[in-house]
C-alpha cells in the first residue's frame, strides 16, 4: 500500500494533474477550431505512455496555440477609419498608402502601423491674446504701420487638413507652425497700409491679404494645412492713447455726417434752383418769341399803312387819327362838354347812356332815367343838333392839328 501513489490520499486534496489539464485545454481547443470535424484524431489520454512521455499529443497542442497566436495577431491587424478621417497606413516606419472611410486591413504590429487623422474637424489658433480677449499678449498683438503708427490686432485663424501625409511627416508642432505663419502674414500685410484703412474700412481686405499669404507660405512648406478663416477680432490703437484715438474716430464720424447733411441738402436744393432755371429760360424763350413776333407783326403793318399812306394821304392820316381815338376812348369815361356856346354847361355821360340801354332793350316799355343834366335856366333845355355837333368835332380837329 506505500507504493500506490493514491495511499494516504483523500480525493480531491494534492496537487492538479498537468497532463490532466492539458488535456482538458487541447479537447477545448479543438472544439473551437473544429479539428475533430476534419478528422484529426483527439489528443491521447493520459493513461497512454506517448502522452505521459511527451510524445506527438503535446506538440500538437503546441502547434494549435501557435495558430491561435498566429490569428489573434493578424486579426489585430483590423481597423476601422470613421467618417471625416483619413487612415495612413506606416511599414516599418515608411509611409505606405492613405485610407478612406471604412474597415481596413494591414499587416500587424511591428511590421505596419496606421495613424487615423481627422480631417474634418476645425482646429484654431489665436494671435494677439489667448483665450479670452482681455487677455493680450503684447509681443503678438502691437504692430507697426506704414505711416509709423502702431495698431493692436487680435484675429484667430481657422484651418482644417487638406493632405494627412504631409501633415503628419512635415509638421512638428503645426499649431506653432500656424501661428508663426499667421503673425508674419498680419505683419506685412499691416506694414503695407496706412493705420486709417487697417482701423476703419479696409479690415475685410487686411483679413484676406492675411489668408491669401499664409495659405501660400504653408503650401510653400508642404504643411499640409488648409486656411478656411481669419477672423479679425479687435483693431485699435495701443491703450496708451486710445482716447486719443478715439476722438480722431468721433470726429471723423462727424465730418461724414456733415457731408451727408450737405449732400443731403443739395439734393434738395439743386433740383429745384434747377427747375426755377429751367422754367425763366422758357419763360424768356416765350417773352423773346412774343416780342419778335409782335415787333414782326407791327412791322409788317406799318409797311402796309405806309403802302397806303402813299397812295391816299389824307384818307389815311383821317383814318389812322379815328383809328386812335376809338383805341382810346373805348377804354375812357366820355363826357360831352361844349364851352363855345353861351348856353349854360352841358354833360352827356355817354358811358352810362351806353350801358343803360344794353340793360335795357325796351325803351318804350322802361322808363329811362334822366341822363342829361343841366343847369337850372330857361336855356338849359336847349339841345345842340348835328348841324353844331359837325361845327364843333370840326374845331376839335383843327385844333388838334394847331396843337400838332
Amino acid at each position: 500500500m506505500p507504493n500506490d501513489p493514491q495511499w494516504g490520499r483523500k480525493d480531491n486534496e494534492g496537487p492538479p494533474d498537468l497532463e490532466e489539464t492539458l488535456r482538458k485545454l487541447q479537447q477545448k481547443l479543438a472544439e473551437l477550431l473544429g479539428l475533430r470535424r476534419r478528422g484529426v484524431p483527439p489528443p491521447p489520454s493520459p493513461s497512454g505512455g506517448a502522452a505521459r512521455s511527451g510524445g506527438p499529443g503535446v506538440s500538437g497542442g503546441i502547434a494549435i496555440l501557435i495558430l491561435v497566436i498566429v490569428a489573434v495577431w493578424l486579426a489585430s491587424g483590423f481597423y476601422i477609419v470613421d467618417e471625416g478621417k483619413r487612415g495612413v497606413v506606416l511599414r516599418l516606419g515608411k509611409y505606405l498608402e492613405t485610407t478612406m472611410p471604412g474597415p481596413r486591413w494591414h499587416v500587424p504590429y511591428p511590421v505596419e502601423g496606421v495613424e487615423v487623422v481627422d480631417v474634418s474637424r476645425v482646429r484654431q489658433v489665436e494671435v494677439g491674446y489667448r483665450g479670452n480677449p482681455k487677455n493680450k499678449q503684447p509681443a503678438e498683438a502691437l504692430m507697426l504701420t506704414d505711416d509709423e503708427n502702431i495698431v493692436d490686432v487680435q484675429f484667430a485663424i481657422q484651418y482644417t487638413i487638406k493632405s494627412p501625409e504631409d501633415y503628419l511627416f512635415n509638421n512638428k508642432n503645426p499649431d506653432d507652425n500656424v501661428l508663426q505663419a499667421a503673425e508674419t502674414s498680419i505683419r506685412e500685410v499691416v506694414g503695407k497700409s496706412k493705420m486709417d484703412f487697417v482701423l476703419n474700412q479696409g479690415r475685410s481686405e487686411v483679413a484676406f491679404g492675411v489668408k491669401k499669404l499664409m495659405q501660400g507660405i504653408l503650401d510653400r512648406y508642404r504643411t499640409g494645412i488648409n486656411v478656411t478663416t481669419v477672423n479679425l477680432l479687435a483693431v485699435q490703437a495701443p491703450e496708451q492713447v486710445q482716447a486719443a484715438f478715439e476722438d480722431v474716430v468721433r470726429a471723423g464720424q462727424d465730418r461724414e455726417r456733415f457731408k451727408n447733411e450737405g449732400q443731403a441738402y443739395a439734393n434738395d436744393v439743386v433740383p429745384k434752383a434747377r427747375g426755377v432755371s429751367a422754367r425763366l429760360l422758357q419763360e424768356a424763350d416765350g417773352y423773346r418769341a412774343s416780342v419778335v413776333s409782335t415787333a414782326q407783326g407791327d412791322a409788317s403793318r406799318f409797311r402796309q399803312i405806309l403802302a397806303e399812306y402813299e397812295k391816299a394821304p389824307a384818307i389815311t392820316r383821317e383814318r389812322m387819327y379815328l383809328d386812335t381815338m376809338q383805341q382810346i376812348l373805348a377804354a375812357t369815361s366820355k363826357v360831352l362838354v361844349e364851352p363855345h356856346t353861351g348856353q349854360n354847361l352841358l354833360y352827356l355821360p355817354i358811358d352810362r347812356l351806353l350801358r343803360q340801354s344794353s340793360a335795357q332793350p325796351d325803351v318804350a316799355s322802361a322808363t329811362p332815367e334822366p341822363s342829361i343834366r343841366v343847369s337850372p335856366t330857361p336855356e338849359s333845355s336847349s339841345i345842340p343838333g348835328p348841324a353844331d355837333i359837325a361845327t364843333r368835332r370840326d374845331s376839335l380837329r383843327s385844333r388838334d392839328r394847331d396843337s400838332r
